[in-house]
C-alpha cells in the first residue's frame, strides 16, 4: 500500500533560513529549486500574475500534476516584472535572498537591469543561477535551448534506439532533470565558499554540458578507436550479458552480468555451466565480442519460462535480474510500498496526488514534505510583507496590476 502523508509547514530541515528566488519556469529551474526546497530552503517562485509558470499548462485531465509534483514546497510570488514597480519590489527581494534561478536567454537579465553586476552590489553574497540551452557565451549562446534539442545535438539520441531505426529522444525532459541536479550541487558549492566568507557568484549552467557528462567516456573513446557510439536497443557496448528479455507469458526480464563472478552464476543458473569454459564466453571482451550467440543462449532459456519461474531460479542464485515494471507494477511493489519511494499526498483539488519522496535520505537531518503546490500569488502578499511592504502599499501595487494577490 502506497504511505500517504501529510504536509508538515513546521518541520525543520537542512536549509532552513536559505532563500531561493525562482524566475524560471518550465523544468530545468523548478528541478533545481525543488532539490532545495525540499531541503528546507524558502523557495519564492516568480510567476507572470496571468498565465503563471507555464509547468502549470502541462495537463493530465484537467490537473496540472507536473506542478503538483515539482512545485511543492515552494511559495508563489505574482509580480509583473515588465513593470518597474515589479522589478523594484523583486530586487527589495533580492537584497534577502541567497540564491536567484533564472533561466531567460542570455543577456535578458541585463535588459531589464537586474544583471549580476547590478544584484551583487545590492547583494554581494548572492549566488545567481543562469540556466541556458547552450551557456552565457560561445557562437550558440542566443539560441533558444530546449533540453530536446540538447538530447539531441549531445549525442543521447545517437547511440538511443536500434542501429536500424532513426536516433531516439528520451520519453521525459532528460536534460533538464540532469541539468537541475547539477544546478543544486551547484548551489550548495557557492552557499558554502560564501558560508567561508567568499562572495556570491554566478552559476552559468547549460543544458548542454551536463547531458554530455552523463553519456560516458564517448569522446575519449572516439579519440583512441575512430568508432562512433552504436544504437544497440538494450544492450551494452561494454559488457555481455546486458538486455531485456522476453518471457513466455508476454513479460520482460532486465539482466546485467557486467562482472566476471556474475556472468558466471548466470550461466550456472541457467544450466549451461560449460559456456563458462567456451573461449568465445570465457571473458567479457569473448562475450562482448560474440554478442549475439551469448545473448541467444541467454534468451532462450528465459522464453521457455514465464517472468516469476525466471525470477525464481535468479533470485535463488542471486543474479542481477530484474522484471521491467510497468508504472502500475512500480507502485505494487512491496519494496516501493515499504520504502515509501512513492508517497500519496493531500491535495485539495484532487483529493491527493502521487508524488517521489524525499531524495536523498539524511539519517539526520531529512528534508521534508511541508506544503503542497501553491496556487497562483497564494504568497504574494505575506512574502512581500516580510521585507517591509505594508499593507497599503500592497494595496497600490494590486491596483496597478503589478501584483496578483492568490
Amino acid at each position: 500500500m502506497i504511505p500517504r502523508i501529510d504536509f508538515d509547514p513546521s518541520a525543520a530541515a537542512p536549509l532552513d533560513g536559505i532563500r531561493v528566488v525562482d524566475l524560471s519556469r518550465l523544468v530545468a529551474g523548478n528541478m533545481v529549486s525543488l532539490q532545495l526546497a525540499d531541503q528546507g530552503a524558502e523557495v519564492i517562485k516568480i510567476e507572470d500574475p496571468k498565465l503563471g509558470d507555464p509547468l502549470r499548462a502541462w495537463r493530465v485531465k484537467g490537473l496540472s500534476l507536473h506542478w503538483k509534483v515539482y512545485a511543492r514546497n515552494k511559495k508563489s510570488l505574482a509580480i509583473n516584472l515588465r513593470a518597474q514597480a515589479g522589478r523594484d519590489a523583486l530586487l527589495d527581494l533580492l537584497a534577502t535572498s541567497q540564491v536567484l534561478i533564472e533561466n531567460y536567454r542570455p543577456g535578458t537579465l541585463e535588459r531589464m537591469g537586474l544583471g549580476p553586476e547590478v544584484l551583487h552590489a545590492r547583494n554581494p553574497g548572492l549566488i545567481i543561477v543562469r540556466i541556458t540551452g547552450f551557456g552565457q557565451d560561445g557562437p550558440y549562446r542566443d539560441r533558444p535551448g530546449f533540453g530536446t534539442l540538447v538530447e539531441a545535438m549531445s549525442g543521447f539520441a545517437a547511440k538511443n534506439g536500434y542501429g536500424d531505426r532513426p536516433p531516439v529522444l528520451p520519453p521525459l525532459a532528460m536534460a533538464d532533470m540532469v541539468s537541475g541536479l547539477y544546478g543544486a550541487y551547484a548551489v550548495m558549492i557557492a552557499l558554502r565558499v560564501v558560508e567561508r566568507g567568499g562572495r556570491g557568484q554566478v552559476i552559468d549552467l547549460p543544458l548542454l554540458e551536463p547531458m554530455i557528462s552523463v553519456l560516458g567516456p564517448d569522446a575519449a573513446t572516439f579519440r583512441v578507436s575512430g568508432d562512433k557510439p552504436a544504437r544497440t536497443g538494450s544492450r551494452s557496448l561494454t559488457t555481455s550479458p546486458r538486455n531485456v528479455y522476453p518471457t513466455s507469458d508476454g513479460r520482460f526480464i532486465a539482466i546485467s552480468a557486467s562482472i566476471q563472478a556474475m556472468a558466471e552464476r548466470l550461466f550456472r543458473a541457467i544450466g549451461r555451466p560449460e559456456v563458462i569454459e567456451d573461449p568465445r564466453f570465457r571473458t567479457n571482451t569473448d562475450r562482448v565480442r560474440n554478442i549475439d550467440a551469448c545473448d541467444g543462449i541467454v534468451a532462450d532459456w528465459i522464453a521457455e519460462r514465464t517472468l516469476a519461474e525466471n525470477m525464481a531460479v535468479f533470485e535463488a542464485a542471486e543474479v542481477t535480474a530484474t522484471p521491467i515494471y510497468e508504472i502500475d507494477q512500480l507502485l505494487d511493489d512491496p519494496h516501493v510500498q515499504a520504502r515509501g519511494v512513492i508517497v500519496e499526498a493531500p491535495d485539495a483539488e484532487a483529493g491527493s496526488v502521487l508524488m517521489h519522496n524525499i531524495i536523498p535520505r539524511l539519517s539526520d537531518t531529512p528534508g521534508k514534505l511541508r506544503s503542497p503546490a501553491p496556487d497562483l500569488g497564494q504568497h504574494t502578499a505575506s512574502v512581500l510583507q516580510s521585507i517591509g511592504y505594508d499593507a497599503d502599499r500592497l494595496a497600490a501595487l494590486a491596483a496597478d496590476g503589478v501584483i496578483k494577490e492568490g
